[in-house]
């Protein structure tokens, strides 16, 4: 397999019974990095205008020099595509063992990544040297013109889609085919293993179809409740595929508003689609959040019933570099508190639909006796042994192994500041060793 270039810029345990939201220790088993400012080539027959990206981060007006406007000590527009922002994992892997891994739609929102293409990669963190090889980087393409509204690039051949169409929050691959999740429809897209879209299709709850803010058909005024149901950034960001591969579940991020346009209740809707009939079978469970907690990042199942999901607050950095009354500067305003990583079981749902919880993992607290971790300028104050994972967006994880789950981040590129005050994250992946949380029942 021919590799991505890519240029640079700077023993199995007895199962343990645990009672419901227990939680259990994590400990650091691997750390790798790929740098933020990491970046690849367009395809080449995409738009010349992808050669920069990032033209539109800084308000609505395109800013046209590359590297003339500093964010987080990144100077943008970028020259190339960010490999940035992994924002979820397949459960199955390559054939050369590789992790499928999803990148998001740009640069955070539909109006500033028109100039972000869209894909996914294949991935081998090396913890062991602490890289990360890129392996292959797919693009999404529509040549066969399957999305049912204009797209950025509507009118090439190749139909490169891009940060303004779809915003990609959840992958699986079945058989030859890739499932994604995404949040503006909120859709579900099939594609071939190149990135050829095969099919776009629209949600469903209860027979009707459901919208979000930014879905394509709707215009001002729209109201809250009834044109759309689905708050912004709401949409699928996990979607997990049961081992079998009959079913893939798709779990919103955030709850659905009731008809007067209030939240119907600190819990999240699961929804089942069937990829071979290619249809939504209008089964669903409900997913209560942990308290503090506002999304999830990813969903996986690790075995026929249980599944792991990542619950976090909206919040970066450390909480010892808070800032104090008054502060502004060098201090994060917002520290991350809620960073957790919850075991579920969907053969124990309850009469109101809601699905056990059993264990949990606080990211924040991870154990790291041996020195394992690879960032040494963490801001704040941590405990001497302690990592913490300390990002606004942690999107992907998965099951390693009997005792081991990997975990990483969406960067943001440059918005993200978590590690570091004032210096843009890096793409992380870490891997747990976590035995008592993948046997706990």
């Amino acid at each position: 397999m021919t590799r991505l270039p890519v240029y640079i810029l700077a023993a199995t345990l007895l199962p343990l019974t645990v009672s419901a939201q227990e939680m259990v220790p994590a400990t650091l088993a691997g750390h790798a990095v790929l740098p933020a400012m990491s970046f690849s080539a367009p395809p080449g027959d995409a738009p010349r205008e992808t050669w920069v990206s990032g033209r539109f981060t800084d308000g609505a007006a395109p800013v046209n020099t590359p590297q003339s406007v500093a964010r987080n000590g990144v100077m943008r527009p970028f020259f190339g595509q960010p490999l940035q922002g992994f924002s979820g994992y397949a459960l199955n892997r390559a054939e050369d063992d590789s992790l499928y891994a999803l990148i998001d739609n740009g640069f955070g929102s539909k109006a500033n990544s028109s100039d972000a293409l869209l894909g996914f990669t294949r991935i081998t963190p090396d913890f062991e040297t602490g890289q990360i090889d890129v392996r292959a980087r797919v693009w999404l393409h529509d040549p066969d013109r399957l999305v049912p509204f204009r797209i950025t690039h509507e009118a090439t051949e190749t139909r490169y889609l891009t940060g303004a169409d779809f915003d990609l929050e959840g992958l699986q691959i079945v058989g030859e085919t890739a499932w994604i999740g995404e949040e503006f429809g909120p859709y579900l897209i099939s594609a071939s293993l190149d990135g050829r879209v095969t099919g776009v299709f629209p949600t469903l709850v209860e027979g009707e179809e459901l919208r979000s803010p930014d879905h394509p058909a709707l215009q001002v005024p729209a109201v809250a409740g009834t044109d759309w149901r689905l708050p912004r950034s709401g949409g699928y960001e996990g979607l997990a595929l049961t081992p079998d591969q009959a079913l893939l579940w798709a779990m919103l991020e955030k709850p659905l508003l009731a008809e007067d346009g209030e939240s119907e209740g600190n819990f999240l809707r699961v929804l089942a689609f069937d990829p071979d009939a290619r249809e939504w079978t209008g089964d669903s469970f409900k997913f209560a959040l942990t308290e503090g907690a506002v999304a999830i990042g990813d969903f996986n199942f690790i075995d026929e019933t249980r599944a792991l999901v990542i619950e976090r607050d909206g919040g970066q950095g450390h909480p010892s570099a808070a800032c104090a009354e008054g502060q502004t500067e060098e201090c994060f305003d917002r520290p991350a508190e809620v960073k957790r990583v919850t075991l579920i079981d969907t053969a124990q749902i309850d009469e109101d639909g809601f699905v056990a919880r059993i264990a949990q993992i606080d990211l924040m607290e991870i154990r790291d006796p041996d020195g394992i971790s690879r960032m040494t300028d963490t801001s704040g104050d941590l405990a001497e042994g302690i990592f913490a994972f300390p990002f606004v967006t942690i999107e992907s994880v998965l099951r390693d192994g009997p005792e081991h789950i990997l975990v990483s981040n969406d960067n943001n590129l440059p918005f993200s500041a978590g590690r570091t005050l004032g210096v843009a994250d890096s793409n992380e992946v870490i891997r747990l060793h976590v035995p008592d949380l993948l046997n706990a029942r």
